[in-house]
């Protein structure tokens, strides 16, 4: 059976991350996972981005149409964003290590982590419950999945502020955490897109409707659907934006030599003081 355009698309993201789920792997056995912040994250994105496709693949393929696969495709889809801001976010804390790795700030970054994944959760019970009722409308699952992008676009807005106090604090920055900081300063406006195209595509239509069903969205927003909408605006806004991320994060994985940044002790009494250890 020949692959639609979602089908294409799908094809097309399995043949880009598996190149990416090998190179993160790589850079998670580099750094460990004791320490390696948002890495591990990088890792899972890929994989949710492999397995998602492979669903959206076979689904095309399957007949009679096994409409599990959609959901399950389309649902890793529109959770994908989340292990992407969390790695965001840990590769943030990492420039708060101290010269003898000891992290900092851990309370607070756990709090962000709590929000990340509470917006994850939202969105996944809200999906599954709009699947599972028999109302395409004003369902508790919409607003479950509204109030979870809504979070993911908070915890945006909290990274950028990390980023831009992290710039008034350069002087204090590690060697090459400031070149980590450096790529994700250069990550953030294409992390922006593909946030604001999961809040578009959310708020286009008020029930979680898969290719296969029958509803279709005529609002406003209706071209940003995940679904039904226009595919170009998805390749752009979603695709594109989440590689060009995974590109920058993976060669600052691979390029840059973070451990040389860690001294011992003794040695950061009188520098990097923003990096000291937070009783």
């Amino acid at each position: 059976m020949a692959l639609n355009t979602q089908g294409i698309l799908a094809a097309v993201t399995i043949a880009m991350y598996v190149p990416f789920l090998l190179v993160s792997l790589k850079v998670v056995s580099k750094y460990g996972i004791s320490r390696g912040d948002g890495w591990v994250l990088l890792l899972v994105f890929c994989i949710i981005r492999v397995l998602g496709g492979c669903l959206l693949v076979a689904a095309e393929d399957i007949t009679p149409v096994n409409t599990s696969l959609y959901i399950g495709g389309y649902a890793l889809e529109a959770s994908g964003l989340s292990p992407l801001l969390l790695c965001t976010l840990g590769l943030l804390h990492a420039i708060f290590r101290t010269p003898d790795g000891f992290p900092v700030y851990q309370r607070q970054f756990r709090l962000l982590q709590l929000l990340g994944m509470v917006a994850l959760i939202l969105t996944i019970v809200g999906i599954s419950d709009e699947v599972g009722s028999s109302s395409s409308s004003d369902s508790e699952g919409n607003t479950f999945r509204r109030v979870g992008v809504i979070l993911f676009a908070v915890l945006y807005i909290i990274l950028v502020g990390i980023c831009l106090h992290l710039w008034t604090q350069i002087r204090f920055v590690m060697r090459y955490r400031k070149q980590l900081l450096k790529a994700i300063s250069v990550a953030l406006p294409f992390l922006a897109v593909r946030t604001l195209y999961s809040i578009l595509s959310t708020f286009s239509s008020s029930s979680f409707a898969t290719a296969t069903t029958s509803t279709t969205s005529t609002n406003d927003l209706s071209k940003f659907n995940l679904f039904t909408g226009e595919w170009q605006i998805y390749l752009v806004m979603d695709m594109l934006m989440e590689y060009a991320v995974v590109i920058i994060y993976c060669v600052a994985g691979i390029v840059l030599p973070l451990n040389e940044d860690y001294k011992s002790p003794d040695s950061y009494q009188d520098e990097y003081a923003m990096n000291r250890p937070q009783y």
